[in-house]
């Protein structure tokens, strides 16, 4: 796989991330898969003693698991798969631990098991080692990319979204980004954001959101039809994504082809719609997606006066709050010189 050097955009600076993490996005964390028990009552009793007593398990022991990982049985490698997941899931330094002991690679293989269940324990034991940073170049240096984007294809639902977000944790590393969008991973999430359940389409938004972070994911994340499912999502107050999917978006609209797309897509409406109703989160991003737009051309500011935004524009330009009145009055004076084509960038959110 050859990789491309890729180059973070400036203008969607630390700000705008520190928003998303406060509320547009909360973080994937450890350990979200079904908790079942492939061998009855001893092992369910076996992994309650792991999952609240898991310090005191030695290194003996976690040599022992990492053994039976590579064991010709099946069961006897999702049972070493899961206390291991455990074992990962709340501590910090078993994590480092079980890492240097030599877990990653056996782990990583199990993303490739055609049993559902053991890849989806070995998944998620993988997604526990991945909140370490420590632990992130191990991980990708077993080859995990691949098989993670292999089970965000194939896996189980629980699995998919696991694999979502132990690619949203390797993205972190900068030097990784670009391993991960060339690797396929990007159609991967706009298709499970599309076809996803609730949780999964949350993972695989905010995976998305950290890899649009580079053009040429954004540009892939185009090219795989992303605007589509966004806008779909940020239309929908019941799906729980219209913060998560507006971000996004946002993201997406740093790009040309991005603004083509989403004006095409019929994204004007959604936007000014957010702009009237939304939350005050809401109506911030909707007005920094609508200020991209309309920067892009005078035809674009022409069909955003047509979908009647002006009157909020200048409800909003009153506002209690410096951050959406800066933004309301910029619309503005954008929109009165519709002729008059902008150089100005894209306001950063503050």
């Amino acid at each position: 796989m050859e990789v491309m050097v890729m180059e973070s955009r400036p203008e969607i600076g630390p700000q705008m991330s520190r928003s998303c993490s406060d509320g547009g996005f909360s973080d994937c964390n450890s350990d979200r898969s079904g908790e079942f028990s492939p061998t009855g009552g001893a092992f369910s009793l076996r992994r309650l003693l792991v999952s609240s007593s898991s310090s005191e398990y030695s290194d003996e022991v976690v040599r022992g698991l990492i053994s039976e990982l590579e064991s010709p049985s099946v069961e006897s490698q999702c049972r070493a798969a899961t206390q291991l997941r455990f074992l990962a899931k709340h501590s910090p330094e078993n994590r480092i631990r079980i890492a240097r002991a030599g877990a990653v690679a056996p782990l990583v293989a199990l993303l490739s098991h055609p049993d559902p269940q053991l890849q989806e324990q070995g998944v998620t034991a993988v997604l526990n080692l991945s909140l370490c940073d420590e632990n992130k170049a191990t991980i990708a240096a077993a080859g995990a990319v691949g098989h993670l984007v292999r089970t965000l294809c194939f896996g189980t639902p629980a699995a998919r979204g696991n694999a979502a977000c132990a690619l949203l944790r390797l993205a972190q590393l900068d030097d990784l980004r670009a391993a991960i969008g060339g690797s396929g991973a990007i159609p991967a999430l706009v298709a499970l954001l599309e076809t996803g359940g609730s949780r999964g389409k949350k993972d695989a938004a905010t995976a998305l959101f950290t890899l649009l972070a580079s053009k040429e994911n954004s540009s892939r994340a185009v090219e795989a039809g992303v605007v589509r499912p966004l806008l779909d999502l940020m239309a929908d107050p019941e799906s729980g994504m219209v913060d998560k999917a507006a971000y996004v978006l946002h993201r997406v609209l740093a790009l040309r082809e991005g603004r083509v797309a989403a004006v095409d897509e019929g994204g004007l409406p959604v936007l000014v719609e957010m702009v009237d109703v939304g939350s005050q989160r809401q109506k911030e991003v909707a007005m920094l997606s609508l200020l991209q737009i309309c920067e892009e051309s005078s035809a674009y500011r022409r069909m955003v006066v047509r979908e009647g935004a002006i009157p909020s524009f200048v409800a909003l330009s009153q506002s209690s709050s410096k951050k959406i009145r800066e933004k309301a009055e910029a619309l503005i004076a954008l929109l009165r010189q519709p002729t008059s084509p902008s150089t100005k960038r894209p306001m950063a959110l503050a």
